[in-house]
């Protein structure tokens, strides 16, 4: 099957270059230099993923995303920027990415973290629901609850969720987590799980309940009932 890649990136040498590459992988591209062009080709056909540029003009690759989310469109988006400090990057995580690539970059992590994107986007074919403690998690319609209030979950925070219910008490390492999530270790340096697992827990633990992710120090984390 061939993929569909919407390429949005104001810089014309960085944009014409993962054209090629793109296109040698075997993807369809499609291209935009700025937020209103980007949004414009959104509208006209949606593409299986999009790599998005953080300082486009008008609107911004954070603006964008947002506008994408709040209007319901899960098409995953691989956010690129050249700030390099956490927060920049939880900036924009909390826009609705579903992972981001610091400039400058390897093409070949580029095509890693879209195969996995790519591979996290294709049809749910398990039926059952997965229950541990009060969290209950609906698979096939990509739902979770705690205590019966329904959790409002980015792509990449159910797809960790549900990973770690359906091996519910047993410590996943985190190398095992970011191969199965995200499709390649990033290695030790990476805060990239660390900053989901934070959201994850923010949205879980709600005042008075028992946390339900554990850290494991030195291997990983474990979901585990109270």
């Amino acid at each position: 099957m061939t993929h569909t890649v919407l390429v949005a990136e104001d810089d014309r040498a960085i944009r014409d270059s993962l054209v090629r590459a793109l296109t040698l992988e075997g993807y369809r591209v499609r291209i935009a230099a700025d937020g209103t062009q980007t949004l414009a080709v959104l509208a006209e056909q949606r593409p299986d993923a999009l790599v998005l540029d953080v300082m486009m003009p008008a609107p911004d690759g954070l603006e964008v995303c947002r506008r994408l989310r709040a209007s319901g469109d899960r098409t995953p988006v691989l956010m690129l920027t050249a700030r390099v400090e956490v927060p920049d990057r939880i900036a924009g995580l909390d826009a609705g990415a579903d992972d981001y690539l610091v400039k400058p970059f390897d093409v070949d992590e580029l095509f890693a973290r879209l195969r996995a994107l790519l591979r996290r986007n294709q049809p749910v074919q398990i039926a059952e629901s997965l229950t541990v403690a009060d969290l209950r998690i609906d698979p096939p319609a990509r739902r979770a609850w705690r205590a019966g209030q329904e959790l409002e979950l980015s792509r990449t925070e159910f797809d960790l969720l549900e990973l770690l219910a359906r091996n519910a008490g047993s410590v996943l390492d985190q190398a095992t987590l970011y191969e199965r999530i995200w499709g390649y270790d990033f290695g030790p340096g990476s805060k990239n799980l660390a900053v989901f697992i934070g959201y994850l827990r923010r949205k879980l633990d709600r005042p008075g309940m028992s946390p339900l992710i554990h850290t494991v120090r030195g291997v990983g984390y474990a979901l585990r009932e109270p």
